[in-house]
């Protein structure tokens, strides 16, 4: 597939998105930013292949957990119940490093950014897809990192890191992606 029909397929699961936001007048609406991030993390996770070993059965969902400040408000909304690969996702809000074994993506807020080598040293070895929007995350050993340039949303991905959490990364993402190892390579 091309970089464009790839960007294309993006785009139309933006579209779709925003145009389903219930009238909630109780909450203010979501930014546009984290609306688009929602939908990065969706269409990560339909990129993104995880060893079998990483569910407990072949019935089990999918889980996105949301560690510390949660900066998506209602946008996660959108992508919640979704399927993906025949796995309905489910998103979970987490406060304690010790509650990560339970997810399959992990979105580490920039709350969270003091505690980011203690997160990442408690993760690594398990197939989890550590995806944020802190500067440098994927130079410190994340996987996936969500850049803001010129009010467009980009991704960088480190490679190295998601081979040694056993996850396959479809070529067709990595087409997209800006790829970046880390300051300090890892054996």
């Amino acid at each position: 597939m091309s970089r464009k029909i790839i960007r294309l397929i993006f785009i139309i699961a933006l579209c779709i998105t925003v145009s389903s936001w219930p009238n909630a007048h109780a909450d203010p609406p979501p930014s546009r930013e984290y609306v688009i991030k929602a939908v990065f993390l969706y269409n990560f996770a339909k990129f993104v292949e995880w060893p079998a070993e990483a569910f407990p059965n072949r019935r089990a969902p999918l889980t996105l957990c949301i560690l510390g400040k949660d900066p998506f408000g209602l946008a996660l909304d959108s992508i919640k119940g979704k399927k993906v690969r025949g796995r309905k996702l489910v998103i979970q809000h987490l406060a304690r490093i010790e509650d990560l074994e339970q997810c399959h993506i992990l979105f580490i807020s920039a709350s969270e950014e003091i505690r980011l080598p203690q997160i990442l040293s408690t993760i690594r070895g398990m197939s989890i897809l550590t995806v944020s929007d802190m500067k440098r995350f994927v130079q410190h050993g994340g996987i996936i990192n969500l850049v803001t340039i010129e009010t467009k949303v980009r991704f960088e991905i480190n490679v190295g890191v998601a081979h040694l959490a056993g996850l396959e990364i479809s070529s067709k993402l990595l087409k997209l992606a800006k790829i970046v190892e880390d300051d300090k390579k890892r054996k």
